[in-house]
């Protein structure tokens, strides 16, 4: 006897093709050439919209700065003064105070954003597991200018009593060490800065790099201890050279976290314009709580044009930053290729 469809088979294609979105079988709409066309329109606006975003901003800061850069030059970039009455401008004490503290951040955040992610991806127990990367997430919740407030009532006042004087009675006589935690310990200035930008930026930085290690395929982890590997050498060997992408990812996220804070430095690095040792207990300025202090009161001319020409120089700070962050990436794929 010859096979016969059921007899429901019609009825039911039929309604999925009523059931439609558009009111057409796939096929139909896979060939509509408007949707394509639509779509594509819509890609490549966003994508030049993202450009001339980009664009409009560098033009509109170079244009505010341009009478600070006629005025000035590059000279800007290491001349200490910052005269407001004498319209005398230089950037030297912000750029400093700028990279000196994103420094510091990174130098502490690093080691242990990477130990909370070992610790979250290969140590800790599934009870503990949850729990602990919920409440390290968290931190980043935190306003910045509560960040600011805790760091100057808090922590400023614990760092001066038990770090502060202490390394300066440790290590005064010092050459080196004596020049680098000479000054008031008042618990403000660069370090205190510094450690307040850690503390801010270890949950990205935490959390980007327990994402890119829980990708790490689980066989690759089990063949290395299999053959007798720690988790030391599992993590250094296998997953990190796995995931190096994404760990300077999150370090760079970090960075460009630490470089733009504005709130938080502005309540702990001390707003001193003047760079008179390279202490890092000395209070100093960065760029972005020169811009947060002065930018309201500051009237056309010279001093406006400055503060602005101090953001053109953090806009470029962090394109370079970004830029060699790429060319790393670049020369680690490199040499994978090589060693391949």
């Amino acid at each position: 006897m010859a096979a016969t469809l059921p007899a429901h088979s019609y009825d039911e294609k039929s309604e999925m093709e009523r059931a439609s979105p558009l009111g057409d079988p796939p096929q139909r709409r896979r060939n509509l050439p408007w949707g394509d066309a639509l779509f594509s329109a819509v890609v490549h606006g966003a994508a030049w919209l993202t450009l001339a975003l980009l664009v409009g901003i560098i033009a509109s800061l170079v244009v505010g700065a341009a009478p600070a850069i006629q005025k000035f030059g590059l000279g800007f970039l290491w001349s200490k003064d910052w005269d407001p009455v004498q319209d005398k401008y230089g950037g030297l004490v912000m750029v400093y105070g700028t990279l000196m503290t994103s420094f510091i951040a990174l130098l502490i955040a690093v080691p242990v954003s990477f130990g909370i992610a070992m610790f979250l991806t290969e140590l800790s127990p599934k009870w503990l597991k949850r729990p602990l990367g919920i409440a390290i997430e968290l931190l980043a919740a935190v306003p910045s200018i509560v960040y600011g407030m805790w760091g100057l009532l808090v922590f400023s006042p614990l760092l001066a009593t038990y770090v502060q004087q202490p390394l300066q009675a440790l290590f005064g006589n010092v050459p080196v060490l004596g020049t680098l935690f000479s000054g008031p310990p008042v618990g403000i200035g660069i370090l205190s800065a510094g450690i307040i930008l850690a503390i801010m930026i270890i949950p990205f930085i935490a959390a980007t790099m327990r994402d890119v290690f829980d990708v790490t395929p689980p066989m690759l982890k089990e063949s290395a201890y299999g053959l007798g590997s720690t988790t030391w050498e599992v993590v250094w060997r296998v997953v990190l050279p796995y995931t190096k992408t994404g760990v300077v990812g999150g370090v760079m996220l970090g960075l460009g976290r630490a470089l733009g804070e504005t709130m938080a430095v502005t309540f702990v690095i001390g707003n001193f314009n003047q760079l008179d040792s390279l202490s890092l207990f000395q209070a100093a300025n960065s760029i972005t709580s020169a811009l947060a202090n002065e930018f309201a009161e500051a009237g056309e001319g010279l001093h406006q044009a400055a503060l602005i020409y101090l953001g053109l120089i953090l806009f470029l700070i962090t394109f370079v930053v970004l830029g060699f962050s790429r060319v790393l990436l670049m020369r680690l794929r490199r040499g994978e290729g090589s060693r391949s």
